[in-house]
């Protein structure tokens, strides 16, 4: 058997329950020693300064509670429902894996840039945790602010094309590439890791 294709043996033990505490202790920890950010988010200068936790870190550190809550809520939406169907170990081996080597390739693609960032926050991982999603329930309807129903396939496509423009025409603060590298690292790990095709998966299920 290839090595890693290997599977876990199935088990389900809440790993987005802990993902959601590790977050919440980050938020309130930062409130109280709020310069913590800088040691604990990511950047060229921290990875020059050897600050190699910060990959890691990173994920978890929020510049505000908008941007805590709507990452929770998204990963509370998606995760529960991709950790139950993957289990907690291919879960949290696919968060960890999305997650960190999404801000080392975004931080490497910023300074290549001549962006001077700060990178913070789960979203990387949680626009990996959408595309899982979207591809292991094809079929499943997103409500956007509980009013309009998208399916999830279709709703990756507008994000990935409201990034890639957001990217090129500018979107304030907002890490748009770190976005689109979730979604390309998620992609790369079902193809990779679990022999999954995304695209023959949504075209197999809505084939009429």
């Amino acid at each position: 058997m290839n090595v890693l294709r290997k599977p876990f043996k199935y088990t389900y033990f809440n790993a987005t329950l802990v993902l959601f505490a590790i977050n919440a202790v980050f938020f309130m920890a930062l409130r109280i020693f709020p310069h913590s950010v800088l040691y604990l988010s990511m950047s060229v200068m921290g990875m020059k300064m050897h600050f190699y936790w910060q990959p890691l870190t990173y994920m978890f550190v929020h510049s505000g509670w908008s941007h805590f809550i709507f990452n929770m809520l998204a990963l509370f939406c998606f995760g529960h429902e991709v950790e139950r169907a993957i289990g907690s170990k291919e879960f949290l081996l696919f968060y960890l894996f999305c997650g960190i080597l999404d801000g080392l390739i975004s931080v490497a693609l910023y300074s290549v840039l001549g962006y001077n960032i700060l990178l913070m926050g789960a979203s990387g991982a949680i626009y990996a945790l959408l595309l899982a999603f979207a591809v292991i329930f094809p079929r499943s309807i997103i409500s956007i602010w509980g009013i309009f129903p998208v399916p999830a396939p279709v709703l990756v496509a507008v994000y990935a094309v409201i990034e890639i423009f957001s990217q090129i025409f500018g979107g304030g603060n907002v890490a748009h590439l770190t976005h689109l590298a979730g979604f390309a690292l998620a992609w790369l790990y079902l193809r990779a890791r679990m022999g999954i095709k995304p695209i023959k998966i949504w075209k197999d299920a809505y084939r009429r």
